[in-house]
């Protein structure tokens, strides 16, 4: 008995085996993408794992291993479109949910990997889906590959399959589009792996069904079709007419499909057919022999005898035949009802009977169609062949599944025979990839026992096997269908296990296949293998008039393959040789006599070395019902299907041995709850080592591999019930405190609440209480005295009554219990009397009896007694117990007098307490009767009074009576009065409110009309608004569409015209795999570019290499030591505030007789240190003063007068280096002096009286910054008294020096005081820069530690990616330095240069004056003055032989990592457009037409060159758009010159208007934009999924599910996985170098709400398909991500660029996986929540969700239909991905500049020394 869903089932045990059912799995594991993944792996688990895949997901495809499992919905479902393709192209197969796409994509991969042939095999019954499964897979190849020519192959490959599916498929019970034959498609690729051509081979095509259909089934498609299409024009002459009219039409009775149109099949099939070569005449030719076929089907017999038959005259049918064919009419009709008998010796013609005849004509049918098939085959592939070289195939095999029916004939034999080889090739592969796993993990190998079908493979093709037997009856002259059966039963009967007889037939055996039994029936088996054909009318159909009926029976006398045969019920196709070679004729009679099984035989062989030489991948279809509902699954036929195909036999391979496979990290995350900190060790490896010895205790339940662990079946279950329970018990504990917390929570809220009501309300009470205990005791008081009046006057009367009574009665009472009493005590007396006589009369007469007796009795005793006595009177014991019993009875009669005594008390006090109730009683008794007496008076007044009372009270209602009714009347009237002016005032009252509620309902009116017309005209202007900028971007759109368009044609026209001028070999290249989200549609862009690519190489090899690495390396090394240097300086400064604290503590501990003579060496050094600065100081201000004054006042005239500029810079100059060199002298003087106050500072103070500690005054200095206090203190410390000085010297000359020193020292203080700023300002850059050491040391540690948590491949890379990018900020803020820094020193070095030319020229002029030792030796030499900045024109100035220079030094070869990196912000734009100023100042049209022409084409070619750098095409994107913006700016138009100042206005073009040059840039513009999108998105697409999905940013939310063996099968290996800081750093990266490039602030948002609409897009059409992705847990991960993404949009103030608009179906998918999924109000909620995500994106989510904890709950199918229902009238896109390449149109607002051209420098950097400045 068990319980699922709240019911109860009961199972009942197998009696033999009393096992019990199959264990299910967890909740977290159903509905899994692979089967492998479960951990119970059995039939059941199986079964119910697709049922809630295919019912309650809607998902039709399932991994089951390496099995791809594909259940036919019976309903198209949008999961094959573009966008799907594209979302799959690139993807490991187990990462997405399961599809065919997936499998093609891996097989795509895994040839250009492994460089090996691979093969798709598709199987399953009829209807199953297998042609639609072969068709997506070759349209995936198709779209992903793409063409290597311009010949569109991949839309030939998938034109074959209209063509194939009207001449191969049918109607049948079980399908309407069934594969009446099997196929193999190699799809070949070239070294590129690009689609160059395709090849077809067909297997057994079913030729039965040309002349025969069952009930309710159809012949081929082609047949009704060209049947609907009778009426066109060109098949009149084919004389066809409606399906029911031919005989080999109509037998099925369902001409019709419904939903099918054959007519517009027709017309699919004729273009096919034009697409593939096969031109008009040939398909008339196609048509004719098909409409032959169905006129010779209506070709009737009539019999002669038993033995012939005849056609009768001109039989109309056959007269049409023979017209089609042309055949003549006698020969055809005489050889349909004539055979030709050949022995050794003669020939002779024999008559065949109507039935012979019928059979010959329906094999002569089957003949024809066969060929004519095989024809087309050829042709096909003849249109598919590639003249290229093939490197490469696919193989897609549609194969038919394995059949069992009520009736099994020899097709089923064949296609069972298949199916085993197919079945064992499949068994090999799994083992052989079991055992390549295990033996790659270096796990112990044991052996697998499954099944292997080699013995029914023998029983079928060995020696003495059933074809053999059977192609040994047919030599038999007399063979037969029974003698074969009984050849069967004598061979195989009892001999092998796989063979049995039924028990009721003689006719038939039964051969257990791998999947099951089957019966097949002998009758047939003969014939069909022999393939009888007659041949002499194949002969006139050879004769034909008919060129194409010829060319199908040309090959008839040669060698045919053992593929190419025809049986008459199926036939084996291959792809026909070219031209064979001619064989001789008896070899060609011999070769056809080769029967229909031998030949299936070899080309099965043939099919499988094929297979076998590929890597297979295996597609099962399954049929989930035979009445072809929609997602209905009927579990009996699904587990037919599923034995069949093979893929239980999968799943039994896998639970032999170690079906669950964990890496060491997914076990660890999943399980990490299962462990204790301490068990936690840095090797995962051995942490899962330790929790599985303590978890798992049977050791062979698991196995450690080099990578995985490898579980047993239902392992993985136990670990997560045991995962499951430790979670329930966390949040049972979560739930308690939580819960515990919030009732405290309430209780401390409800408490106060209450003590405050509580307080008010006792407060309220207490008051009314009070005041109720005052009036209480105030009416009591009252009371009191008035009741103590009444009662005490009742009482004296009651007494007085009272006492009189009991006088009275106690009297009575007294007097007669008196006399009771007495006669009482006389009968007494006399009782007495008596009864004491006759009691002593009793007496007396008892006691003389007693006396008498007791005498006897004694004196017998005391006889007795004597004799003891006499013995006992010798022994001394005897005195003693005397003694002992005397002493006894003493105390006995003691105790009883005691006890007496007490009964006395106790009666004496009884009696006493009886007389004093009695007294008291008699005192209340009289008390009773007085106040009754009392009572009784006071009744009798009272009475009294009362009656007067109530006459007094008649009397007054009599007078209340005759009131009342008076003031009756009065009021009746009153309220008459008062009622009809109250109903008057009411009337007046209700006209005024309704006027006035009229008036307001007008004024309302108004209001509301006057607003809703302001509303409707406000929302139409709004409506017209968003339509018109709807239309200008839809506009815009198509625009920039157009012109990308236009691009790719123009760069492919430039590609093709390079590929005609070089003619140069293409190098070998590698596999480039093509940018597999195009579609075969678009692809032609991306091949052209490749291919321009690769033949630029050659071209790229020649010319000179950037140097990119070296300069990379330098650069990283320069930054390197950089580091190290400031570190070193860090430590530096560490160690000396290290050494000075040591120095504090070592100057504590000194002696205090050393520290005089200390401290006066060291203001001996500090004066000498002065003296030396100050002179020092003197010296350069006398030489730079007499300097002055000579070039002042010894100027000469002729100096004065035309030099005096000159001199008056030198003078300047000379200013400025004067001031340089006194700041440098005082900045060391300044060092030198805080050097010695610091070191005074830290000296300990030398005082006599004070004996404060050196590290007080330190740290008073270091808060307060006071150096020149500290001085001052240590001055004063060391100050001596006054007359110690006296006492030195008797003269105070020693004083006068003190004083000349203290004053010197004043000045020194003074000189400190002002030093003090400046050196706490040094003081606090060094701390700041300290702390950001500090800080960037700590950030490198925890980058550090987060690396050390990376794989070693990312963790090396994100070192390097960190290094490079924190090395590259400081290399720019350096190089900054650097170049202004180099700036100042040229300016210097020319100063310095002029200043020494200028001194020596005056020192030569001068020498008498100056110094009497110089000569004068040459004349003073005219000074090079410079150009002003104010006569340059902001025009730059080349010779026209120049331009190719300045393109190829501006453009070309301009690195925006290398030179452009210090350059100003678009000056390449800058340059460009000074030039074009000058060529307009010219007016040379020429010249700025070429100009203008050569900078866009130079463009251009960089952007070809280094289109896939990012850096690059942001660059030349900024300047295009910089120029672009010149251009509008200096064009003289005013809207573009408002903005501009006077001197740029100035500057504006005068000649020409340059508009139509700026629509050329502007489209230039969007194409680097378009550009500059596309290598973003290449560069994010490998991040987004990573990041954004699958790294767990909140480390534990996301439970790792067990995985399955798709995991282990991905074609790539891990090389570090992305995490959103990697997006993150990414896009600081493209930000920085944006902003770095000058780009415009609006093209950045614009860039940037680009980014994150690919970044969404991506992520959610990942989303959406994955399954194991849709979880609450990863919807938190996802909003932390998307939240995180709002903080870099936050701190890069983009906000308001509409990028985190484009996040919005991402937020509400996540926001969708997380909400609750239950009820109705759930169910508006979400309606409401996801406006932006269409239906089918939300129905999918819901579908998806799948819990990952058992705490989870899976969404219902009524909460996903009520959904639906809610949402059916939105109105939104069917499509279910989100299209990840649109591109929002890009704009380019207006700019202008506020840089002046006339101060822009061009660096030498540029190389551009042939421009000169206008």
């Amino acid at each position: 008995m068990c319980v699922f869903n709240f019911q109860e089932f009961e199972y009942c045990l197998d009696p033999k085996t009393k096992e019990l059912p199959p264990l299910r799995n967890p909740d977290i594991l159903v509905g899994e993408n692979d089967l492998t993944a479960l951990s119970y792996l059995h039939e059941p688990a199986v079964l119910h794992n697709l049922k809630v895949r295919f019912i309650d997901s809607k998902l039709i495809y399932t991994y089951c291993g390496i099995v791809l499992v594909a259940i036919n919905p019976y309903e198209q479902l949008p999961i094959y479109g573009e966008d799907i393709i594209n979302a799959y192209s690139g993807q490991n197969m187990g990462d997405m949910d399961p599809h065919i796409f997936a499998v093609a994509e891996e097989a795509y991969k895994q040839m250009a990997r492994d460089e090996r042939n691979q093969s798709i095999i598709v199987s399953g019954e009829s209807g199953a889906g297998k042609t639609v499964s072969a068709k997506y897979a070759m349209r995936y190849f198709a779209t992903v590959s793409g063409s290597a020519s311009e010949t569109n192959v991949e839309e030939k490959v998938l034109a074959s399959n209209p063509i194939m599916e009207s001449i191969g498929n049918a109607k049948t019970t079980r399908n309407d589009n069934s594969s009446r034959f099997g196929k193999y498609i190699e799809i070949g690729f070239d070294k590129r792996y690009r689609i160059i051509g395709a090849n077809m081979r067909t297997y057994l095509l079913e030729k039965s069904r040309v002349v025969f259909q069952a009930e309710e089934e159809r012949n081929y498609h082609i047949f009704y079709q060209l049947c609907a299409s009778a009426a066109l024009p060109e098949f009149k002459t084919l004389r066809l007419g409606n399906a029911n009219y031919f005989h080999y039409t109509k037998q099925g009775g369902s001409p019709v499909i419904d939903g099918i149109d054959d007519a517009k099949e027709m017309v699919h099939t004729r273009q096919a057919c034009t697409l593939l070569g096969i031109n008009d005449s040939y398909q008339m030719g196609i048509f004719r022999i098909l409409a032959g076929i169905l006129h010779l089907g209506n070709v009737g017999f009539t019999s002669r005898d038993a033995d012939s038959c005849t056609i009768p005259h001109k039989h109309e049918p056959l007269t049409i035949f023979c017209d089609l064919m042309g055949v003549a009419y006698q020969e055809m009709s005489h050889w349909l009802c004539h055979r030709k008998l050949a022995t050794a010796s003669e020939t002779y013609i024999k008559p065949i009977s109507k039935l012979q005849a019928i059979n010959a004509r329906d094999a002569l049918a089957k003949h024809i169609y066969a060929k004519l098939f095989n024809w087309i085959v050829d042709h096909v592939n003849k249109a598919l062949h590639s003249t290229v070289k093939q490197h490469s195939f696919i193989g897609v095999l549609d194969i038919y599944g394995f059949e069992t029916f009520e009736i099994n004939s020899f097709e089923q034999f064949c296609i069972n025979y298949a199916n085993e080889k197919l079945q064992q090739q499949f068994n090999m592969h799994v083992f052989k990839l079991e055992q390549e796993e295990y033996m790659k993990e270096q796990i112990p190998w044991t052996l697998i026992d499954f099944y292997d079908n080699q013995p029914c493979i023998n029983l079928i093709e060995a020696k003495l096997g059933i074809l053999d037997l059977l192609d040994e009856e047919c030599k038999m002259p007399k063979g037969s269908d029974d003698s074969w059966a009984q050849k069967l039963y004598n061979t195989h009967l009892k001999k092998c296990a796989l063979f049995e007889k039924p028990r009721m037939s003689n006719k038939a055996f039964i051969i257990q296949h791998f999947a099951d039994k089957v019966e097949y029936q002998c009758e047939g088996f003969l014939e069909k293998n022999k393939d009888t054909v007659y041949e002499e009318q194949i002969k006139v159909l050879k004769s034909s008039k008919f060129k194409m009926l010829s060319e199908l029976f040309q090959d008839e006398e040669k060698a045919l393959s053992p593929t190419s045969a025809t049986p008459s019920g199926r036939t084996l196709l291959s792809r026909t040789a070219a031209k064979p070679a001619k064989a001789r004729p008896g070899q060609a009679s011999k070769e056809h006599k080769k029967t229909v099984g031998h030949q299936f035989r070899n080309s099965l062989h043939l099919l499988m070395e094929t297979l076998n030489a590929t890597t297979p991948h295996y597609v099962r279809c399954i049929k989930p019902n035979d009445f072809k509902f929609p997602f209905t699954f009927d579990e009996k036929r699904a587990v037919q299907q599923l034995r069949a195909c093979g893929v239980l036999e999968t799943i039994r391979i896998s639970a032999a041995g170690f079906p669950s496979r964990w890496t060491y990290q997914e076990f660890f995350s999943r399980y990490r709850v299962l462990m204790k900190q301490k068990d936690v060790l840095s090797d995962r490896k051995q942490t899962c080592k330790n929790l599985l010895e303590k978890l798992i205790l049977d050791k062979d339940k698991y196995q450690f591999g080099k990578t995985k662990i490898f579980f047993r079946a239902g392992q993985v279950a136990y670990l997560e019930k045991i995962r499951a329970d430790k979670l329930r018990v966390a949040c049972i504990r979560i739930q308690k405190t939580i819960r515990g917390w919030l009732m405290r929570k309430k209780y401390l809220r409800m408490r106060k609440a209450a003590i405050t009501i509580q307080r008010y309300v006792r407060g309220y009470q207490a008051r009314c209480y009070a005041k109720f205990l005052r009036r209480t005791r105030a009416a009591i008081i009252i009371q009191k005295f008035q009741r103590m009046y009444v009662v005490r006057k009742r009482y004296h009367l009651m007494r007085a009554a009272t006492i009189v009574l009991q006088s009275l009665l106690r009297g009575y009472i007294a007097r007669n219990k008196y006399q009771r009493m007495l006669r009482e005590h006389k009968a007494i007396i006399i009782q007495k009397h008596v009864r004491g006589w006759l009691a002593r009369v009793r007496y007396c007469r008892s006691l003389k009896a007693i006396v008498y007796l007791q005498c006897c009795y004694r004196r017998m005793m005391a006889r007795r007694e004597l004799k003891k006595l006499k013995i006992e009177a010798r022994s001394v014991e005897r005195y003693k117990k005397l003694n002992i019993g005397m002493e006894n009875k003493i105390m006995q009669l003691q105790r009883k007098v005691d006890e007496q005594n007490k009964d006395y008390k106790s009666l004496l006090e009884k009696l006493t307490n009886l007389e004093t109730t009695y007294n008291t009683e008699t005192e209340k008794l009289r008390s009773d009767v007085e106040r009754l007496r009392m009572s009784e008076e006071e009744a009798k007044n009272a009475t009294n009074r009362v009656n007067l009372l109530q006459e007094e009270i008649t009397k007054l209602r009599k007078e209340l009576h005759q009131t009342q009714s008076e003031k009756k009347t009065i009021e009746e009237w009153a309220d008459k009065y008062k009622q009809e002016t109250e109903q008057l005032v009411s009337e007046l009252k209700e006209q005024n409110t309704l006027l006035k509620k009229e008036k307001e309902e007008l004024n309302r009116r108004i209001h509301d009309q006057a607003k809703e017309m302001t509303e409707t005209m406000e929302k139409k202007l709004v409506e017209e608004t968003k339509q018109l900028e709807l239309d200008l971007n839809d506009e815009r759109l198509r625009y920039q569409n157009l012109l990308n368009e236009f691009s790719r044609l123009e760069e492919r026209y430039e590609d093709l015209k390079d590929e005609v001028n070089l003619m140069v070999s293409i190098p070998k290249p590698g596999h480039k795999r093509t940018d597999s989200t195009h579609s075969s549609n678009e692809s032609e862009y991306t091949f052209s570019s490749e291919i321009t690519e690769t033949e630029d190489l050659p071209l790229r090899m020649e010319e000179p290499s950037e140097k990119k690495a070296p300069l990379d390396m330098s650069l990283f090394l320069k930054l390197q030591k950089r580091v190290t240097e400031l570190e070193q300086e860090k430590q530096s400064l560490q160690d000396e505030l290290d050494r000075k604290e040591e120095q504090a503590l070592r100057t504590k501990t000194r002696e205090e007789e050393e520290r005089p003579p200390m401290r006066g060496a060291e203001l001996e050094y500090e004066s000498l240190k002065r003296q030396e600065l100050e002179s020092e100081n003197k010296k350069l201000k006398n030489e730079l003063n007499e300097l002055q004054k000579a070039l002042l006042e010894k100027s000469s005239p002729e100096v004065t007068a035309p030099g005096a500029p000159a001199y008056r810079v030198l003078l300047d100059q000379l200013t400025s280096v004067s001031e340089e060199l006194e700041v440098r002298k005082e900045e060391v003087l300044i060092l030198r002096s805080q050097l010695v106050s610091q070191k005074e500072a830290i000296q300990p103070k030398n005082t006599m009286t004070d004996s404060t500690i050196l590290l007080e005054d330190v740290q008073k200095m270091k808060d307060k910054g006071e150096i020149a206090q500290a001085y001052i203190g240590l001055k004063e410390t060391n100050r001596q008294s006054l007359q110690d000085y006296h006492m030195l010297n008797e003269d105070g000359e020693l004083w006068l020096v003190y004083e000349g020193l203290k004053q010197t020292n004043r000045l020194l203080e003074s000189q400190l005081q002002s030093q003090k700023k400046s050196h706490d300002n040094e003081l606090e850059a060094l701390r700041g820069e300290i702390q950001s050491l500090k800080e960037e040391n700590n950030r490198q540690q925890q980058l550090l530690a987060q690396n050390l948590q990376l794989p070693p491949e990312a963790r090396i890379e994100a070192s390097l990616q960190h290094e490079i990018t924190r090395l590259t900020n400081e290399n720019l803020d350096l190089m900054e330095q650097l170049e202004k820094q180099d700036k100042t020193v040229r300016k210097l070095k020319k100063q310095l240069k002029v200043f020494a030319k200028k001194i020596g020229e005056l020192e030569v002029g001068q020498m008498e004056n100056i110094s009497p030792g110089q000569i004068i030796d040459e004349p003073i030499r005219p000074v090079n003055i410079p150009r002003k900045e104010k006569d340059f024109q902001g025009m730059l100035e080349y010779k026209k032989d120049d331009e190719p220079k300045l393109v190829k030094n501006l453009i070309l070869e301009l690195k925006p990592r290398g030179v452009a990196v210090n350059l100003i912000p678009g000056l390449p734009a800058y340059i460009l457009f000074m030039c074009v100023r000058h060529a307009d100042y010219l007016n040379d049209d020429q010249k700025v037409r070429s100009l203008l022409t050569s900078t866009i084409n130079g463009i251009k070619k960089v952007l070809k060159k280094r289109g896939d750098d990012f850096e690059t095409v942001s660059f030349w994107l900024s300047n295009t758009c910089r120029f672009l913006h010149c251009l509008k700016q200096y064009s003289g138009e005013e809207g573009f010159m408002k903005h501009n100042t006077p001197r740029q206005n100035e500057h504006c073009l005068t000649n020409f208007d340059l508009a139509e040059y700026r629509q050329v840039l502007s489209d230039l513009a969007i194409q680097i934009y378009q550009q500059l999108v596309r290598v973003l998105e290449n560069i994010l697409q490998p991040m987004i999924v990573s990041g954004m999905l699958e790294h767990e940013t909140i480390q534990g939310v996301s439970g790792v599910k067990p995985p399955g063996l798709r995991k282990r099968t991905s074609s790539i290996a891990d090389e570090g996985t992305y995490t959103l800081d990697s997006i993150i750093r990414q896009l600081n990266t493209f930000h920085s170098v944006m902003c770095q490039h000058g780009m415009d602030p609006e093209l950045i948002k614009q860039v940037v709400k680009q980014t994150f609409y690919i970044t969404g897009a991506v992520t959610l059409n990942n989303l959406l398909l994955r399954k194991d992705m849709c979880s609450w847990s990863k919807g938190m991960q996802i909003r932390y991500n998307v939240s995180q993404l709002e903080e870099w949009l936050r701190d890069k103030n983009l906000m308001n660029s509409g990028a985190k608009e484009t996040l919005e179906p991402l937020i509400q998918a996540a926001q969708l996986l997380q909400v609750k999924k239950k009820t109705d109000e759930d169910a508006e909620a979400i309606c409401s929540m996801c406006n932006a995500l269409t239906t089918a994106q939300i129905v999918k989510v819901l579908n998806l969700y799948t819990p990952v904890n058992e705490f989870e709950e899976r969404v219902s199918i009524s909460f996903i239909r009520t959904i639906q229902m809610r949402l059916r009238d939105r109105k939104d896109s069917p499509q279910l991905l989100m299209d990840a390449k649109h591109i929002f149109p890009v704009t380019f607002p207006f700019n202008p500049s506020s840089l002046a051209l006339e101060t822009i420098q061009i660096p030498a950097s540029l190389g551009l020394a042939f421009i000169s400045r206008v």
